[in-house]
């Protein structure tokens, strides 16, 4: 289909590069702005809320909007081999298409209401049900797993992510044994998503997966980052991490998890099927059309690292892939 406007993905590598974020005066007036509706003792909570009190601070929140999350241990299991990137970073600089198509969307983004927020699963499985995301972390409990993040565009973060396996919300439900992919919805909350406009894109988003990559242990289901609730602009409150996918693999702010034996079309396969395809596993010696994979650039330090395999994952995943040499396994 031809499009009369440009598209928001078809940017230059350039432009896909971090640049250093401050939060300058006029993204401070649109914070500001944002909470207008709120009563003057709710916008001091809104801007001054988060940890250092300072209307600079983006882990500022909607008020009483997010409790406080369970302590969780850290799985050494998981072991990144880099530094974590500054939480400044990685809560500032957000993919979010609902919320969007440039990088700075966290101040909308902090609008959008996270309680109350259930998830329904469904489909093929014994036990279909709807749960309140606070209900499933007393269910089922919290670690935290440091992960390196690849994004398609060739950068990279390494964030503490808070969460559990899907593996462990998929034996709640009990799959049925003709499920063979994961269908994963993210809401739709206008006006808060005001990319929801934007009636050339394919909404709701979605993403999938087989059965086997949602049972795999590195599978996440974060609900918070660097020991906070996770915030909307990181796809809060409940979100999917592939740690060894792309980046937009990960479907955000989820409502709704069907099981199926269909495999699921997701949303950039949609729109742009050349270029990000079903499976979308990093390698370095595959480049995006557009662009070379063979290097990332880290956030944070702006420091050009080798792309690895798998992001380096591929002792707990390549052998989901045997037998598939005609599949498209990259990007």
């Amino acid at each position: 289909m031809h499009f009369h406007r440009r598209r928001g993905w078809e940017i230059p590598e350039r432009e896909a590069t971090p640049r250093h974020l401050v939060l300058n005066r006029r993204a401070l007036m649109a914070a500001a702005g944002a909470g207008a509706m709120l009563s003057a003792e709710a916008q001091a909570q809104w801007l001054f809320g988060g940890r250092s009190g300072s209307p600079s601070d983006p882990w500022a929140r909607n008020p009483g909007d997010l409790p406080d999350l369970p302590e969780a241990m850290r799985n050494p299991r998981y072991q990144p081999g880099r530094a974590v990137s500054p939480e400044r970073d990685a809560i500032t600089f957000n993919n979010f298409y609902e919320f969007g198509s440039n990088k700075d969307i966290w101040p909308t983004a902090l609008r959008m209401p996270v309680r109350p927020w259930t998830i329904r699963v469904d489909g093929m499985v014994e036990a279909p049900g709807e749960f309140g995301v606070d209900d499933l972390i007393r269910r089922i409990g919290l670690e935290e797993r440091v992960y390196r993040l690849r994004c398609v565009e060739a950068w990279a973060m390494t964030v503490p992510w808070t969460g559990f396996q899907l593996s462990k919300l998929l034996d709640i439900v009990k799959p049925l044994g003709s499920a063979k992919y994961v269908r994963l919805e993210t809401a739709q909350v206008p006006p808060h998503m005001t990319g929801l406009r934007q009636t050339w894109y394919p909404w709701p988003h979605i993403e999938g997966c087989t059965i086997e990559e949602a049972a795999n242990e590195l599978t996440f289901m974060p609900v918070g980052l660097y020991g906070r609730p996770l915030p909307p602009q990181n796809g809060g409150p409940f979100r999917v991490v592939f740690p060894w996918k792309y980046g937009f693999k990960s479907g955000k702010s989820l409502s709704r998890i069907t099981l199926t034996d269909q495999r699921p079309k997701s949303f950039w396969e949609t729109l742009q099927g050349n270029e990000y395809g079903f499976w979308a596993n990093v390698n370095p010696d595959v480049p995006h059309p557009r662009w070379s994979q063979a290097t990332e650039r880290l956030i944070g330090t702006n420091e050009r690292v080798p792309t690895r395999i798998f992001n380096g994952y591929g002792e707990f995943v390549a052998d989901l892939y045997t037998n598939l040499q005609r599949e498209r396994l990259w990007a």
